[in-house]
């Protein structure tokens, strides 16, 4: 039997709908961003973002550049 037998994967919450989605970006946020726009050829947008508009921006750019889910 493994680890995960059994084990539910907790379902994704959107970000729009996070309670924290408004506070600003967190640190290892920005760092992962950075490096996902890097490999993307893309520049990141002006202004502080928050963790909601980082978080899918994050999932845009692993879509573009093939990093993160498979």
């Amino acid at each position: 039997m493994s680890a995960t037998d059994g084990v539910q994967p907790v379902p994704e919450k959107d970000p729009a709908d996070w309670t924290t989605g408004d506070e600003p970006m967190t640190g290892p946020q920005a760092s992962y961003l950075q490096t996902l726009a890097q490999e993307a050829g893309e520049e990141l947008p002006d202004g502080e973002l928050t963790k909601a508009q980082a978080s899918e921006l994050i999932d845009e750019l692993q879509a573009r550049t093939g990093r993160g889910r498979s």
